[in-house]
């Protein structure tokens, strides 16, 4: 690759002319992920700037998301470095009013998708294709086999003890030193953030959330019977802990829920000392923190962020997680840290459903024992990445130029925002018409916002089908903005 020396110019630096040269490489395709861009010696004599002047832009690169550095090996372009040519959505802004919650909206859609020929970009679920069903199956029957009575008993609570000991120990990689005794198996994450959330609130309480917000926990906060405070959120570094303290000094908050690491929708994920901010800012006011770390295994580079648990030392966060995202959404297999709310999640656990399937909490414990889980999270990971960044290229191709859409280090949904003038819900009808399905921006909102936006989710197969959904998808957005 050949690079014509570069000019000099009074209004724009060297390193950054050097950096937008790059960056143009990696954005018109000549360079792809993976690919090793020239050596700072080559660059230095082939654009006829020094050394330092070459550092300086890669650095540049680096701190844009554009390149990485591997040891001993050069610079490389990122996975993530195609997430980034657009402009994100900006923080939010919701009402600073609370809210009594009406989830009727996302259940109507959610029953809509029952049709198994709609396309369920609307649906944040995986395609079974990624999870290891061989070998689930094939531990299901070992273990039905070893423990034939077990299987088909009450568990006792609070779980199989061998479950428990599993999830202990993959618990370090998110910074928390938990003991088995302190976990309570239940049946996926929405029954342990609902029995979270029972256990610290009572009827009419208010729950500060996040904004937008997932719209199962709105689900969850509507049958308990309470009211919801939204918190302005940034689409990268999730809440915003200066509106969640002012509110706090209010003092009508009952507890706050978040989702910690690559949140759903907007896939934000705070920063270790933003989470410790977190919880020191709870501990002033003695308030409860739900946190649901169902995606927190889902990072699409370097190590497993830290669970905002790792950093409560008065039992005050109650933990939340599953495999569902992971493993199997199927088996309902999930599991909470209550923290000093034990004995009252373990009661409310032991009326509403008594146990969770011992069968599966066993095939899930054994595959977790075996090995062979961390090399199916990278695969996962790998395959969530990939499919992030294919649907955002078609975005960028098929969607209008002004769309603002999120840039997401894990998971596997993307927040789409466009002009004010514009209506999600709207979009959603006529998309349905097409057989696809897509999450409104309001079903995310207990007071009528983001209209303008929606929720794609990415976790399903790149096909022809799929492509010519985004077409279509892109079509009905122009003829709205443009009609």
């Amino acid at each position: 690759m050949n690079l014509k020396p570069l000019e000099k110019s009074d209004r724009t630096n060297l390193y950054e002319q050097v950096a937008y040269r790059v960056q143009s490489l990696i954005e018109e395709g000549t360079l792809q992920p993976g690919d090793r861009i020239p050596s700072v010696r080559r660059m230095h004599k082939q654009m006829n700037v020094s050394i330092s002047t070459v550092l300086e832009a890669y650095r540049l690169l680096e701190d844009r998301g554009f390149i990485g550095a591997r040891p001993q090996s050069g610079y490389f372009v990122k996975q993530t470095s195609l997430l980034s040519y657009r402009d994100e959505p900006k923080p939010s802004t919701p009402p600073r009013r609370i809210y009594q919650v009406d989830s009727s909206i996302a259940f109507r859609i959610n029953v809509a998708l029952r049709d198994p020929s709609i396309i369920r970009l609307g649906a944040a679920v995986a395609d079974p294709q990624l999870f290891p069903i061989k070998a689930l199956n094939r531990l299901m029957g070992q273990v039905m086999r070893q423990y034939p009575e077990v299987c088909h008993a009450y568990d006792p609570l609070p779980g199989c003890e061998p479950l428990r000991h599993e999830v202990a120990r993959r618990l370090m990689d998110a910074g928390c030193s938990i003991t088995p005794e302190q976990i309570l198996v239940t049946n996926g994450t929405t029954e342990a953030l609902y029995l979270s959330l029972r256990a610290v609130t009572k009827p009419g309480d208010t729950v500060a959330i996040e904004s937008p917000c997932y719209y199962g926990l709105l689900e969850i906060l509507e049958s308990l019977h309470l009211q919801a405070l939204e918190l302005p959120t940034h689409t990268r570094e999730g809440l915003i802990l200066e509106e969640l303290e002012a509110a706090l000094q209010q003092g009508n908050i009952a507890a706050c829920a978040v989702v910690s690491n690559f949140s759903n929708p907007l896939a934000s994920c705070m920063s270790d000392h933003k989470k410790k901010q977190l919880v020191e800012i709870l501990e002033r006011y003695d308030v409860p923190l739900v946190e649901d770390d169902v995606y927190g295994d889902l990072g699409f580079e370097g190590n497993r962020p830290k669970a905002i648990k790792a950093f409560d030392r008065k039992g005050l966060v109650l933990y939340c997680a599953s495999c569902s995202k992971t493993l199997s959404p199927g088996l309902r297999v999930g599991w909470a840290v209550p923290g000093r709310y034990q004995t009252e999640i373990e009661q409310l656990k032991l009326i509403t459903n008594i146990n969770t399937a011992p069968v599966n909490q066993l095939t899930i414990a054994a595959f977790l024992s075996n090995g062979g889980y961390d090399r199916h999270l990278r695969q996962l990971r790998r395959s969530y990445q990939e499919k992030v960044i294919r649907m955002t290229q078609a975005i960028y191709e098929y969607f209008p130029d002004e769309t603002k859409v999120t840039r997401p280090t894990g998971g596997h949904v993307l927040w789409v925002e466009l002009s004010p003038k514009f209506d999600s819900m709207l979009l959603y009808h006529q998309a349905f018409q097409h057989k696809i399905s897509i999450a409104p921006g309001a079903i995310f909102s207990v007071s009528g916002s983001y209209q303008n936006c929606f929720r794609l989710n990415c976790g399903i197969p790149w096909s022809y089908q799929l492509e010519q959904a985004m077409k279509t998808l892109g079509r009905l957005i122009d003829r709205q903005l443009h009609d």
